[in-house]
C-alpha cells in the first residue's frame, strides 16, 4: 500500500525540524520567540506578500497558548511539530482553531472569510488556477453549504472536522492550513537562495 504520508511529508527530513530548532537558539536566546522573529524564522521578510505575512499573524497566535504574545520554546517545538508532521486530524484541529478567532467553538462566516480569503490570495499569488474561478465569498458560502449540516449559521468543530475529511473540495480550499509543509519547503528554498546570493555579491 506505500507509505500513507505524501512525498512532501517525506520531504521534511528531521534535518529540516533541526534546522528550525537551531534557528530558535540563535534568534532568540532568552527563551521566547516574539511575532517578528516568528516570521524571520519561517521566511517572512518586508518583501513577503500581505497574504503570506497574515497568515504567519494566524499561526502564531495559534499556537501562543498562554496569549502571552511570545512562543516559549515548548510552543515552539510544538508548533514545528504539527505543522511539519502532524496528523491530518491534528492539522484539521489546528486549522479550526486557527479559524476561530473569538475561541467560543464555532466559526461564523466572518471568521472562516477572513481566512479563505488570506488562502484565496496566497493560491492566486502562487497559482492562479487553484482558485477555482470563485470569489472568497463564493467559496465561504459553499464552504457552509457543504459542511454546516444543522444549517444554523455556525460550523462546530465536529462538522469542520467531518466536512473536510469527507468532501476533498472542502480540504482542498483548506489545504494550506491543514498542509503546509509544501509552503513551508519553498520559504526554505527562497532562504537558501538568498542565503547564496548575499555570499557571492560580497
Amino acid at each position: 500500500m506505500g507509505q500513507s504520508h505524501s512525498e512532501l511529508d517525506d520531504e521534511v527530513a528531521l534535518t529540516h525540524i533541526q534546522e528550525l530548532y537551531r534557528k530558535f537558539a540563535s534568534e532568540c536566546p532568552s527563551g521566547n520567540l516574539h511575532l517578528h522573529e516568528f516570521k524571520k524564522i519561517f521566511g517572512i521578510s518586508s518583501d513577503s506578500t500581505e497574504e503570506e505575512s497574515a497568515y504567519m499573524d494566524n499561526v502564531f497566535r495559534s499556537f501562543d497558548a498562554n496569549h502571552d504574545n511570545t512562543l516559549d520554546f515548548m510552543e515552539y517545538v510544538a508548533a514545528v511539530h504539527l505543522v511539519l508532521r502532524g496528523k491530518l486530524e491534528d492539522r484539521l484541529r489546528w486549522s479550526f482553531k486557527l479559524y476561530d478567532r473569538d475561541g467560543n467553538g464555532h466559526l461564523d462566516k466572518k471568521e472562516l472569510k477572513q481566512v479563505v480569503k488570506i488562502i484565496y490570495n496566497i493560491k492566486r499569488h502562487g497559482n492562479p488556477s487553484e482558485t477555482d474561478n470563485l470569489t472568497p465569498d463564493q467559496i465561504t458560502d459553499r464552504i457552509f453549504d457543504l459542511v454546516d449540516k444543522n444549517k444554523d449559521g455556525q460550523i462546530s468543530l465536529e462538522e469542520f472536522m467531518d466536512g473536510a475529511q469527507k468532501d476533498q473540495w472542502v480540504l482542498d480550499q483548506l489545504k494550506l492550513d491543514v498542509r503546509p509543509c509544501g509552503w513551508f519547503l519553498e520559504q526554505q528554498r527562497k532562504n537558501v537562495e538568498e542565503e547564496l546570493q548575499r555570499k557571492n555579491n560580497k
